[in-house]
């Protein structure tokens, strides 16, 4: 592989065929980014991508792996509860109602139905938010 370390060795560089076909190729698959303007869309990414690594200090990397995990983790928790009461609700005739009464009881059902009211909650007022707030025409 040529290396130029000096303007004068750039000329032996570019004059080598290896590197001419090279060029020619990259140009041949920038030719239609180039006629369809798409180019400057890479260098903004590029550009952005390069001033995110630049922010990203200690301390936001932790605050964005912490972030993913948590999201990992609700996912999976979330799977797992579903897979557990599909099985569950398979496995047996529908209940009574008697019978779901009697589930109330149960400390995990209560929690359950409180997440699930204060989930519909912040649904609930999410909606009203978005419903004060004027669309753009």
């Amino acid at each position: 592989m040529l290396t130029a370390t000096k303007p004068q060795d750039a000329a032996a560089v570019l004059a080598d065929p290896d590197t001419a076909e090279g060029l020619r190729d990259l140009a041949e698959h920038l030719t239609p980014l180039l006629q369809g303007r798409r180019l400057h869309n890479v260098v903004d990414l590029l550009s952005a991508t390069s001033d995110f690594i630049d922010m990203a200090d200690d301390q936001l990397t932790q605050k964005l792996a912490k972030a993913f995990e948590e999201v990992v983790w609700a996912g999976w928790s979330a799977g797992n509860a579903l897979r557990s009461a599909s099985a569950t609700a398979a496995d047996s005739e529908p209940p009574t109602l008697w019978q779901l009464s009697r589930q109330l009881n149960d400390p995990e059902v209560r929690r359950g139905l409180f997440f699930v009211i204060q989930l519909l909650g912040a649904v609930g007022r999410q909606v009203a938010l978005e419903a004060e707030i004027p669309e753009d025409d």
